[in-house]
């Protein structure tokens, strides 16, 4: 049960989104621009370091959403989001991304545990300064989003079916239109 009343029907973020749209509209365009406009990081790659972070910050909306948008992006390949989620350093993915999920994850724990030899790793494995950049405002962004989510104790559904449905909007829709309602 949410902490305060927010609009029913409305899973996670949408709550929050629906009960403040003055809030709601800069954080949809942060999200939409992080992870769906155009970047040299493939659209399945940030959703991955998203459902990465949320996974480390225990946010089960999070984490199931947007690992539901990247196995939209990769065809509906739900292992690869579960290996990325369980132990990345051991999914087959590319070291580039290792690096970044590397740094994101420091992120995840405290802006200050990222170092000079992890963003160094990330150039030696091709990372550019941008996706260097974005990687940490994924990861900053994040960890706001998962604190909001968890921190109004929204209503966080458990159907797979429908976040199979919100993942495949915000793969194809990206963030600025409003969610699905459930």
């Amino acid at each position: 049960m949410p902490h305060i009343k927010l609009p029913e029907g409305f899973a996670g973020i949408s709550s929050g989104f629906v009960y403040r749209p003055e809030t709601a509209k800069p954080m949809r365009e942060l999200a939409h621009v992080l992870l769906h406009d155009s970047n040299s990081l493939t659209p399945a790659e940030r959703e991955l370091i998203a459902t990465y972070v949320s996974s480390q910050n225990d946010c089960y909306f999070c984490q199931t959403s947007h690992a539901s948008a990247a196995a939209a992006h990769l065809g509906n390949d739900w292992g690869l989001t579960e290996q990325v989620r369980q132990n990345y350093e051991q999914a087959p993915v590319s070291d580039k991304l290792k690096a970044l999920l590397t740094i994101a994850g420091k992120v995840q724990q405290g802006g200050k545990h990222v170092t000079s030899e992890d963003v160094a790793k990330a150039r030696e494995q091709g990372a550019t300064d941008l996706e260097i950049h974005d990687t940490v405002l994924i990861a900053a962004a994040f960890c706001m989003f998962n604190r909001y989510v968890d921190g109004l104790a929204t209503w966080q559904p458990e159907d797979p079916a429908m976040y199979a449905k919100m993942g495949q909007h915000l793969a194809t829709e990206g963030y600025l239109a409003p969610s699905i309602k459930a």
